[in-house]
C-alpha cells in the first residue's frame, strides 16, 4: 500500500471553507482524505530507498567505495568478498530492522485506516472504514468509540447537547473534558432527516497543530455563530458518557491536529559520537598518509631500487609502462603508474583501521545497557506498576556526563498532591496545633484533630487541627462563611457521585484541594448547570445564578465568577497575591498588611498559597459590563485580547477576604538525592512557576540550598539597568571571579571541584569550597535572557552550585537551557511532569519524563521515563556512569586492537617490496571483527563495573570522571592508537625473528608466506583477548566463556579449516605452526612482552597513585561492613548534616485553564438527580 493519499502537494490554505453533506463543494478545494500513513517505504520503495538512507551515512558509504575498489583486479589483493560479506551483513541488519518497524507501521496504519464510523451518507447511516471519510461528511460516534476525524460537534444524547471525551492519546490525561454544540445545531439531536438537510458553511483557520485553540464560524439560516475548540472533536480522542453524538468533519487525516502534532523528534548524538566523528576523520587521513608512504616506497623499490628486475619471476601487467610482456616505456614511468596503483590497494588493506564492525558493536552494547535500564527492579514503583524506561538507546553513555540538571518543582520535586493546610480570614490566621484546653502548640502528636463527623460530606482522611474554624462556621461568622462559600463557588470543578459521596473532578490538584476543603467544612459543592451552581451551607441548599464565569490562564493568574443570589450580584475572584493585591480596593490596607504578615508565615512551610476577594456590582454595572463581554465572545479577530480587556475592567477595586495555603508535599528520597547528586559535582537549576519565597523555601527544603553557603544570590530588577546591576554586584562577590573577570573566561573555566578523580590520598582533606546560589524571578529572566545580559547571566549561574528560576514560562525555561547548551561544553539534562515542561525537555541533551498527576506529556516528549525523582540518583550514579566507563573501554580497546591487527601489513609491506601482499589469510581478516574478538569486548560494553551500584551511589564524587571528559578523549584515544602501534611492531617482529632461520626436523624453512601469517594471527588473537582480560573489571560467566571461548574456537575454526581436504589455499599451514616449538615461544615471548608492562604498570598506579575508583573498588573486595567516613573524606552526607533555614516567604499559584466557558454556555457535566438529595 502507498503513502501519497493525503500528501498531495498543494497551495497552503489561508482559511478553510466547508459546506456540510456537499462532497461535490469540498472536493474542490482538494482536502486531505482520512486516509492515515505513517510508514516510509512500500514493497516497490523499500530497498532502494532504504540502501540509499543508509549510503547516505558517511561509514556505509566510505565503505562502499572500499567494495568497488575491491572489485578491481589491478589493485586489489583482498577477494572483494572480505568487504562485501560484512557490509552485507550492517546494511542487511539495518534493512530487517527498519523493515520490520515499517511493517509494524503499516500494520498499525492499516488497523487504524479499517476501522469503521457511522457516516450519514443519501440521507441513511451508513458503516464506512476511516479511510473513506472525507471532509463535510456527518459522522455518528457511539460510547467508547474513537474519533475518526476532527469534527464540529453538532448534537449529542445528553442534557444541553454535552458530551465527554477522554484525551489521553492527545496529552496523556485520563480525566474526562466536556465538549457542547452550539443550542441550534444542538435541536437536530439524532433526527437523521434533519441532519441530512442540513447544509450550514464552515469557515475556519487552516489546518495547524494547536491543540487547544480553534477559531472559525458557522453561517447557517442567515445567521452567524461562532466556534471555538469547545465545540470541537479532535482525532484521537475517546467518546465517553455519551450514549451517541453527531459530528461534522473539519479536519481529515494528515491535517488532522494529532496528525499535525506528530512531527519529528529532535535527533540527539552524545558527546562520543561527535569525537568519534572527528577521531575517523583523524583515522582516514593517517589511513592516507601510511597509503602515501607505501606509494613513495613503491616507487623507490620499483625504479631506484631492484624492483624492476623481478619481472622474471613477477612480470607487470601489461597496461604498465616497461612491462616485459607489453607497453614500451621507461622503469621511471612504470614504477610511477605501479605507485598510483599500490596507493589504492593499501587504503583497501588497511582500512580495517575503521572496521565496519565498529558502529555495530557501539548500537548493540547501546541497547543491552537501555535493556538494563529498563530491568532495574530498583527504579521500579510497584504503586503505579510503572518501571523505568529507556526510550531511546543512544543516549546511555551520555547519563554519566551530566554537568546540569534542569528541573521542574511541582510534581516533579514534589508529590503534586495538595492537601489545605491553613488560611487567613479577616486578618485571622487557621491552621495551627492546639491542645484541649485550645492552646496553639508546637507538637502535633499532642494535638486534637477537628470533629467533623457532623458533616456526612467530610473526608474520612482530612486532618485540620485549628478548632475555632469549626467554631466560627458553626456560629456562621460572616467573614468565615463568605471566605469558604467563595472557595465552593469560585471555581469550574465537575461533580460525581461515587457510593454516596460527591467527587470532584477538577482541572489542576489545587483547585480540587480547596473546593473539598470547602465541603469538609461545610460547604458542599453539589452541582451545577449552565447558569446555576447548588452548594450546601450547614446542610441548607443554596441556588446561585451563575452569570459568568472569567477563567483562568497562564497570563491572568487568577479567575473569577459572576454569580446572583436575592438580587444581589458578587464578583468572586481568587488568584495569586500578585494579580489579586494589584486589584484590590484601597480602602483595607491594614487587612492587606496583616495577610501579607500571615502569607510570609505559610510560607515556613513552603505552601502554596493563593488569596481571596469580592466584589459587589450594581445590576447597571453588570448590564453594561455583559453587553460587552459578549460582543468580544463573538469576535473573530482577537478575541483573547478582546476578552481579556472586559476581565481586567471588572476585576478591580475588589475587597480581600483572606488568603489559603496548600501544602504540596516533597516526593520521598527528593532531599537525599539532590545532596548526593551535588557531591557528584552535577548543578541544579530549579525552573518553576510558584513565587520566589516558596521557591527558596523548597530549595531549602530539599537541600538544593544549605545552610554553609556563602550567599544566595537574589535577583529580582524590575528593569533592564537595575537587573544587570544586581547580577554584576553577585558576580563580584564570588572571589574566584575577581571584580575584572571577563564573562567568556568564566564561561570556559572548569566547573567541577573537588578531589577529581586523579589521585587520591586518604590522609589528605577536601579544601573546604564557597558556595553560592542563585535566585532570579521570572520578570527579571525576561531581562537576563536578551542578548546583552545572557552572557552574564551564564558566567554568575554557572559559578552558582544552585540556581532556582521562579516564575517562569514554558518558554523562558526552554530559553535557560539552550542558553546553557549553547555556551557551555556540558551536558545538559532536564526533567518535568507536565506539558509545560515538553519545551525543555526537548531542548536538553537528554529528557526526563517523570509519569505524575500532570498527564504523559512530558514522558512521550523524553529518552528517559520513571515515577519518582529519587531515580534519577540511580539513572545518573549507577547506569550512567557505567554506561560512560563500559564505552570508553569498549572504544579504547577497539581501536587498539584494530591498530595492532592492520599494522601487522604496514611492516609486512618493507618486507614484501611494499606490493600491496597481505600477510594474513582473507577470511582472517573478515573473521577478526567478527568472531574472533568481537564478543569478548561486547560483554565488557554489557556488563562491566568498576565499583557495584552501592558504592557508585555512596561514592558520588566517582562520577566527576564523566564531567571531566577523562576515560576517552583524544589524549586517551592517541594513547590508545601508540599502544596499538607497539603491539603491531612486537606483534609482527617477534615472530619475524623467530622464524627468520627456523628449520624444522628435516632442514626445511619452517614458515613460508602463509605460515607465517598464521603465526602472526595467532598470536595477534591471544594477545588481544588477553588484553581484554585485563580491561575486565567486574567478572562474570559470560566474560569466561567468550574471551577464552574466543581463543579456543579461532584455533579449532583454522584448524579445520586449513585441513588438506578441504583443498583451501592455507591448507597445512595451521599444522606446520602449531606442531612448532619456535611457534608456542614467540607466542609466550610476544605475549610477556605485551601484557607484563601493562600489568606492572596498573600495580604502580594502583599502589602509589590510586584513583578514588581504585580506593573504592579496594574498600568493596575488603567487604567491610561499617562505612568509616574518614576513609576518603569524600563520603556521602547524612541528612543530619543539613540543618533548616530560616524562616522564608512564599507564594505560589498553579493552576490549568477551567471548564469556564464550557459551564456558561451550558457545556457541563450532566446532572444526576441523586446529588439533590
Amino acid at each position: 500500500m502507498g503513502c501519497i493519499n493525503g500528501h498531495q502537494e498543494k497551495v497552503p490554505e489561508t482559511e478553510r471553507k466547508i459546506r456540510a453533506n456537499d462532497a461535490v463543494y469540498n472536493s474542490m478545494f482538494e482536502y486531505a482524505n482520512n486516509f492515515i500513513c505513517t510508514s516510509k517505504y512500500t514493497i516497490v520503495t523499500f530497498l532502494p530507498k532504504n540502501l540509499l538512507e543508509q549510503f547516505m551515512r558517511l561509514a556505509n558509504a566510505y565503505f562502499l567505495g572500499l567494495l568497488i575498489l575491491q572489485a578491481l583486479p589491478v589493485i586489489s589483493s583482498l577477494p572483494f568478498y572480505t568487504t562485501l560479506g560484512p557490509l552485507v551483513f550492517v546494511l542487511g541488519i539495518t534493512c530487517i530492522k527498519d523493515g520490520i518497524d515499517d511493517y509494524r507501521r503499516h500494520r498499525n496504519d492499516d488497523k487504524v485506516n479499517r476501522r469503521t464510523s457511522l457516516v450519514l451518507r443519501d440521507g441513511e447511516v451508513v458503516e464506512e472504514e476511516w479511510q473513506n471519510v472525507v471532509v463535510g461528511d456527518i459522522i455518528k460516534m457511539e460510547n467508547n468509540h474513537f474519533v475518526a476525524a476532527d469534527l464540529l460537534l453538532l448534537s449529542s444524547s445528553e442534557p444541553n447537547s454535552l458530551c465527554y471525551i477522554e484525551t489521553a492519546e492527545l496529552d496523556g490525561e485520563t480525566n474526562l473534558k466536556v465538549r457542547q454544540a452550539i443550542p441550534e445545531t444542538a435541536e437536530m439531536k439524532d433526527d437523521i432527516e434533519k441532519l441530512a438537510d442540513f447544509n450550514g458553511e464552515i469557515t475556519c483557520e487552516p489546518p495547524n497543530n494547536r491543540l487547544p485553540k480553534f477559531e472559525g464560524k458557522m453561517t447557517w439560516k442567515h445567521e452567524t455563530y461562532s466556534l471555538d475548540n469547545d465545540k470541537i472533536l479532535l482525532r484521537g480522542c475517546v467518546l465517553r458518557n455519551t450514549q451517541w453524538c453527531f459530528g461534522l468533519v473539519i479536519f481529515s487525516g494528515h491535517e488532522s491536529k494529532l496528525m499535525m502534532n506528530t512531527g519529528k523528534s529532535v535527533f540527539k548524538r552524545t558527546n562520543i559520537d561527535r569525537l568519534m566523528n572527528q577521531l575517523i576523520i583523524g583515522i582516514f587521513i593517517f589511513l592516507l598518509i601510511v597509503c602515501l608512504v607505501s606509494t613513495i616506497g613503491c616507487g623507490i623499490w620499483e625504479s631506484a631500487l631492484a624492483g624492476n628486475q623481478f619481472q622474471v619471476y613477477l612480470p607487470w601487467e601489461q597496461f604498465v609502462p616497461g612491462s616485459t610482456e607489453g607497453r614500451s616505456g621507461n622503469t621511471e614511468a612504470g614504477a610511477t603508474v605501479l605507485s598510483l596503483l599500490v596507493f589504492f590497494s593499501y587504503i583497501i588493506i588497511l582500512n580495517t583501521v575503521v572496521p565496519i564492525s565498529l558502529y555495530v558493536s557501539v548500537e548493540i552494547i547501546r541497547m543491552g545497557n537501555s535493556l538494563l535500564i529498563n530491568w532495574d527492579s530498583q527504579m521500579y514503583y510497584e504503586p503505579k506498576d510503572d518501571p523505568a524506561k529507556a526510550r531511546t538507546t543512544a543516549l546511555n553513555e551520555e547519563l554519566g556526563q551530566i554537568e546540569y540538571i534542569f528541573s521542574d518543582k511541582t510534581g516533579t520535586l514534589t508529590q503534586n498532591i495538595m492537601v489545605f493546610k491553613k488560611a487567613s480570614i479577616n486578618g485571622d490566621s487557621y491552621g495551627g496545633y492546639y491542645n484541649q484546653a485550645g492552646v496553639e502548640i508546637e507538637n502535633i502528636e499532642d494535638s486534637q484533630a477537628c470533629n467533623l463527623s457532623w458533616n456526612n460530606q467530610a473526608d474520612e482522611n482530612f486532618k485540620f487541627y485549628d478548632h475555632r474554624v469549626i467554631e466560627h462556621v458553626q456560629s456562621r461568622d460572616q467573614h468565615v462563611h463568605d471566605f469558604f462559600k467563595l472557595l465552593a463557588l469560585c471555581h469550574t470543578v465537575m461533580p460525581e457521585e461515587n457510593g454516596g459521596k460527591i467527587e470532584y473532578q477538577a482541572q489542576s490538584p489545587d483547585e480540587g484541594a480547596l473546593v473539598s476543603a470547602a465541603r469538609n467544612f461545610g460547604f458542599v459543592f453539589k452541582s451545577r448547570t449552565p447558569h446555576t451552581i447548588t452548594i450546601e451551607v450547614l446542610g441548607e441548599e443554596e441556588v446561585y445564578e451563575l452569570l459568568a464565569i472569567l477563567d483562568f490562564d497562564n497570563v491572568r493568574k487568577r479567575m473569577s465568577v459572576i454569580v446572583r443570589k436575592d438580587e444581589k450580584i458578587q464578583l468572586l475572584c481568587k488568584g495569586a497575591d500578585s494579580v489579586i493585591y494589584e486589584r484590590l480596593h484601597n480602602s483595607k490596607e491594614q487587612l492587606q498588611q496583616t495577610t501579607t504578615y500571615h502569607l510570609n508565615d505559610f510560607a515556613h512551610d513552603g505552601l502554596r498559597t493563593l488569596c481571596l476577594a469580592k466584589k459587589d456590582l450594581s445590576d447597571k454595572e453588570f448590564r453594561e459590563w455583559s453587553n460587552k463581554y459578549k460582543l468580544a465572545s463573538i469576535s473573530l479577530d482577537n478575541r483573547d485580547e478582546k476578552m481579556n480587556a472586559c476581565y481586567e475592567e471588572i476585576e478591580q477595586d475588589m475587597i480581600l477576604l483572606g488568603a489559603s495555603a496548600i501544602e504540596d508535599k516533597l516526593q520521598d528520597g527528593v532531599p537525599d538525592t539532590i545532596a548526593n547528586l551535588a557531591l557528584g559535582g552535577i548543578k541544579i537549576w530549579v525552573l518553576t512557576g510558584d513565587k520566589q519565597e516558596t521557591a527558596i523555601n523548597i530549595g531549602y527544603s530539599c537541600r538544593l540550598l544549605t545552610d554553609d553557603m556563602e550567599d544566595v544570590f537574589v535577583i529580582d530588577g524590575e528593569d533592564f539597568d537595575e537587573v544587570k546591576k544586581q547580577m554584576e554586584e553577585s558576580l563580584h562577590k564570588i572571589p574566584s571571579n575577581g571584580v575584572d573577570s571577563n564573562y567568556d573566561d568564566l564561561i570556559d573555566a572548569p566547573t567541577t571541584s573537588g578531589s577529581g578523580y586523579g589521585s587520591f590520598s586518604p590522609n589528605s582533606e577536601i579544601p573546604r569550597e564557597k558556595k553560592f546560589a542563585l535566585v532570579i524571578n521570572g520578570h527579571s529572566l525576561s531581562h537576563c535572557l536578551k542578548p546583552d545580559l545572557e552572557q552574564l547571566l551564564l558566567a554568575l549561574g554557572c559559578s552558582c552550585k544552585a540556581v532556582i528560576c521562579c516564575r517562569v514560562t514554558p518558554g523562558q525555561k526552554a530559553d535557560v537551557v539552550d542558553l546553557v547548551k549553547r555556551n557551555k561544553k556540558s551536558i545538559t539534562l532536564a526533567i518535568g511532569d507536565g506539558a509545560n515542561d515538553v519545551s525543555m525537555i526537548k531542548t536538553a541533551h537528554i529528557g526526563v519524563g517523570i509519569s505524575g498527576q500532570e498527564g504523559m506529556q512530558a514522558v512521550l516528549s523524553s529518552d528517559y521515563s520513571f515515577s519518582q525523582f529519587r531515580y534519577l540518583e540511580r539513572l545518573l550514579l549507577v547506569h550512567g556512569r557505567w554506561s560512560y566507563l563500559r564505552m570508553c573501554k569498549f572504544l579504547k580497546y577497539f581501536f587498539y586492537k584494530n591498530f595492532a591487527f592492520t599494522l601487522c601489513n604496514f611492516w609486512f609491506a618493507f618486507l614484501c617490496g611494499v606490493s600491496a601482499q597481505t600477510l594474513f589469510d582473507p577470511n582472517f581478516i573478515s573473521f577478526y571483527n567478527v568472531f574472533y574478538t568481537s564478543l569478548p569486548v561486547l560483554v565488557l560494553g554489557f556488563l562491566d563495573q568498576d565499583v557495584s551500584d552501592e558504592y557508585s551511589i555512596r561514592y558520588p564524587k566517582l562520577y566527576q570522571p564523566g564531567l571531566e571528559n577523562m576515560l576517552f578523549n583524544k589524549k586517551v584515544f592517541g594513547l590508545s592508537v601508540a599502544e596499538g602501534v607497539v603491539s603491531s611492531l612486537v606483534l609482527f617482529f617477534i615472530p619475524y625473528g623467530a622464524f627468520y632461520e627456523s628449520v624444522n626436523s628435516s632442514g626445511l624453512d619452517e614458515a613460508g608466506l602463509q605460515s607465517f601469517g598464521v603465526a602472526v594471527a595467532s598470536n595477534l588473537v591471544i594477545a588481544v583477548n588477553l588484553r581484554c582480560a585485563l580491561d575486565t573489571s567486574y567478572w562474570t560467566g559470560f566474560n569466561h566463556f567468550v574471551i577464552w571461548g574466543s581463543i579456543v574456537f579461532y584455533f579449532c575454526l583454522i584448524s579445520i579449516m586449513y585441513i588438506p581436504t578441504l583443498g583451501y589455499e592455507y591448507q597445512g599451514a595451521a599444522i606446520i605452526v602449531f606442531t612448532s616449538g619456535t611457534f608456542w615461544y614467540s607466542m609466550l615471548l610476544t605475549n610477556v612482552i605485551l601484557l607484563v608492562p601493562v600489568i606492572a604498570y596498573r600495580f604502580y598506579l594502583a599502589d602509589v597513585h590510586p584513583t578514588l575508583s581504585d580506593r573504592v573498588r579496594r574498600k568493596q573486595r575488603l567487604e567491610q561492613t561499617v562505612v568509616r567516613e574518614k576513609d576518603m573524606g569524600v563520603y556521602r552526607t547524612t541528612a543530619s548534616q543539613f540543618s533548616r533555614h530560616s524562616i522564608l516567604s512564599g507564594y505560589a499559584f498553579s493552576h490549568e485553564q477551567g471548564f469556564g466557558d464550557l459551564i456558561t454556555s451550558g457545556r457541563i457535566m450532566k446532572q444526576n438527580p441523586e446529588v439533590h438529595a
